[in-house]
């Protein structure tokens, strides 16, 4: 068993999973609660209940979960995976406030057993893993049906999908709960590159002397997505790339590249009022300058879309953070399906050195984060061309994070479920972070909303949005 400095692990857990049978429990939450298992970032004495609507027995559940786990275990040993899943109890019929089903019943008996092995009444943590639409009613339910006092709720994304929808949800879900035991997840913040953001920045003079309007020039976050949406066409016509993915985690990661320092990493509440701070510092995207929205050729074609869709399969946008570090320097994030490669990078773009090389240097230094995986960092330096002459090229140095010696990543599934039993919540997002991001984003859902340009599949997107990186390009790809 492993514990957080400061942040113990409870002596007992029981988690309750909502949509147990779904694919974002069976394809992310299901493997990762093996992966902590497996990593001993659990408690002794744990169990899980699954919930759904389905019609199932423990065992055909159990059967259910550890397919699950072996479809995602990644090529990881699983097979002492019965063990944990014998812990595995299933509660079907549904869970809303006026129907509770089978779950307070199964509830008492799997906490029951747990407190009396573990001495202690164990933590009870709701995991939603349901449709957004679900969250409202499921949360009163667990207020109606005293299972909320004492409890922490995990909130999967969209929390709302506008400013106004973000706060009617919010205080529907306040009613019941404390900012305190609401965990939203982003599982953007989870991954290890992200994190990496940190202490690349805080632990090193190197970098964290030059983090600023002074040395950077400006900051690219990219993420283009080579896949296709036909398997989520429905969800991908009520909300497009911009609201999927800027508005939620590219929003969420320049707030970690923008922030001030904590004072105190290891503290989750100086960790999030630093994020919340530059969070409320950005400027209001104004569509006709700093955005280009686009839809891949051929989309409408898709069975589901509508044959005049406008829906945004691409967004890249210019956003300006307002505080003194920062002031001036464009934050530019791109996203987009059906694009020419998958990647997740940050990257900071610096400003040309001063001295006598100051106009002879064609490409600019950079320091790219690849955020995908167990993370890497690349420095972009310019050396001296081997040879007799004073010439110059442009080469990339290389840390891969899964070399450091001792690492050992976490999927950001397993790191974020970890961080709920310690009550870590410094990696989720905040009631007051994503007012300011919605409040930021928000002309993006208003009339003045750019109409997406058509991009050919397999390119990096409309033609548009080379502009907004200008006097420089993006650094990926073009």
């Amino acid at each position: 068993m492993t514990d957080t400095p400061g942040r113990p692990l409870p002596d007992a857990v029981v988690i309750v999973l909502y949509g147990a049978t779904g694919d974002l429990a069976s394809r992310m939450v299901l493997p990762a609660l093996d992966e902590v298992r497996r990593r001993g970032l659990v408690p002794e004495h744990w169990a899980v209940i699954g919930c759904s609507t389905e019609d199932l027995d423990d065992a055909r559940f159990r059967d259910h979960v550890a397919e699950a786990v072996r479809a995602g275990g990644a090529g990881e040993d699983n097979t002492d995976a019965g063990a944990w899943i014998e812990r595995v109890r299933y509660a079907g019929g549904g869970f809303t406030e006026d129907d509770a089903g089978e779950l307070p019943q199964v509830l008492t008996e799997v906490s029951q057993q747990v407190g009396d092995a573990a001495g202690t009444e164990p933590l009870l943590v709701h995991f939603l893993a349901v449709p957004p639409g679900a969250f409202a009613s499921i949360t009163r339910g667990l207020g109606r049906h005293g299972l909320a006092e004492g409890s922490r709720v995990v909130f999967e994304k969209p929390y709302g999908t506008s400013l106004e929808s973000f706060e009617e949800l919010d205080r529907d879900v306040k009613e019941v709960l404390s900012e305190e035991q609401i965990f939203r997840i982003d599982h953007f913040l989870g991954k290890e590159g992200v994190q990496t953001l940190y202490v690349l920045r805080f632990a090193n003079q190197l970098f964290g002397s030059e983090w600023d309007r002074s040395s950077v020039e400006q900051v690219q976050i990219d993420v283009p997505e080579d896949l296709d949406v036909t398997n989520r066409i429905r969800f991908y016509e009520e909300t497009g790339a911009a609201l999927d993915m800027i508005v939620t985690h590219l929003f969420q990661v320049a707030g970690q590249v923008a922030m001030e320092p904590p004072a105190d990493l290891r503290d989750p509440d100086s960790v999030n009022d630093a994020r919340e701070r530059v969070l409320q510092a950005f400027r209001q995207l104004d569509p006709a300058q700093d955005v280009v929205l686009g839809q891949f050729e051929g989309y409408r074609q898709i069975d589901g879309a509508a044959p005049d869709s406008t829906t945004d399969t691409f967004a890249a946008v210019r956003l300006w953070v307002d505080t003194e570090r920062w002031r001036g320097v464009p934050f530019l994030l791109r996203t987009g399906k059906r694009m020419a490669t998958k990647a997740q990078r940050v990257t900071l773009v610096l400003r040309p050195p001063f001295g006598p090389l100051a106009e002879e240097m064609d490409v600019p230094n950079t320091v790219q984060i690849d955020i995908s995986g167990d993370g890497e960092v690349r420095l972009g330096i310019t050396v001296k061309t081997p040879g007799p002459e004073l010439t110059y090229s442009s080469g990339t140095a290389v840390l891969e994070l899964d070399d450091v010696p001792g690492g050992e990543p976490l999927s950001p599934y397993a790191s974020l479920i970890h961080d709920v039993l310690t009550g870590d919540r410094s990696l989720f997002t905040t009631a007051d972070g994503l007012r300011a991001a919605f409040t930021a984003f928000a002309p993006l859902q208003g009339k003045d909303r750019p109409v997406p340009a058509v991009y050919a599949p397999g390119s990096w997107g409309p033609a548009e949005a080379r502009e907004l990186p200008a006097p420089h390009r993006w650094m990926l790809g073009e």
